[in-house]
């Protein structure tokens, strides 16, 4: 059975940066009863994030500065869309700006959405098969490590420190689903 959406009374924006707003939103339940939430919005096209496969066993993360915990991170290169972009361009553009090659298959995994209670951000998954050479200027401060990891050791991966970001962490299961055949 699918539930109707409560009534928005009224929204509005109590806080804006450059890459978010936060709204306001009074909202009347199907039973009446009222609640005012917070949430933020995105004023991006949206986000990639790219699985690389060397060969058929290895991946490719990246460890860069992340502002939120402050501190280098474990993860797979990923970015925002760009206007006039679609996903899978996207996905290719970052993988040259972050690690230095580009791909001549790119895989949609899944589109995924991020604390979907607090922010509307979606996010599409994908694999890079095929990998070539090619390397464009980005937008980070710093080069970023690129780190080589076999995917049969994927545990060790789970248990390192610093490869704790959610997106990350189901990309990376989502690729050993799809690679057991599930």
């Amino acid at each position: 059975m699918k539930k109707t959406l409560p009534t928005i009374n009224q929204k509005i924006n109590i806080a804006k940066s450059r890459l978010f707003t936060i709204e306001q939103l009074d909202l009347t339940f199907n039973n009446g009863v009222t609640r005012e939430y917070e949430r933020m919005s995105s004023s991006s096209n949206g986000a990639v994030l790219i699985i690389p496969m060397l060969d058929d066993e290895t991946i490719l993360l990246v460890r860069e500065y992340c502002a939120g915990t402050h501190s280098y991170e474990l993860g797979f290169p990923k970015g925002l869309i760009d206007n006039g972009e679609v996903a899978i361009e996207a996905a290719n553009r970052e993988l040259k700006e972050e690690i230095g090659y580009g791909s001549n298959e790119l895989i949609h995994l899944q589109r995924v959405t991020m604390a979907p209670a607090f922010f509307n951000a979606k996010m599409d998954l994908f694999i890079a098969k095929q990998l070539y050479s090619e390397k464009l200027m980005g937008d980070e401060p710093e080069d970023l490590e690129v780190v080589y990891w076999k995917i049969a050791d994927y545990k060790e991966l789970l248990s390192q420190s610093d490869f704790n970001e959610a997106r990350s962490v189901a990309a990376l299961m989502l690729l050993v689903d799809k690679y057991r055949g599930g």
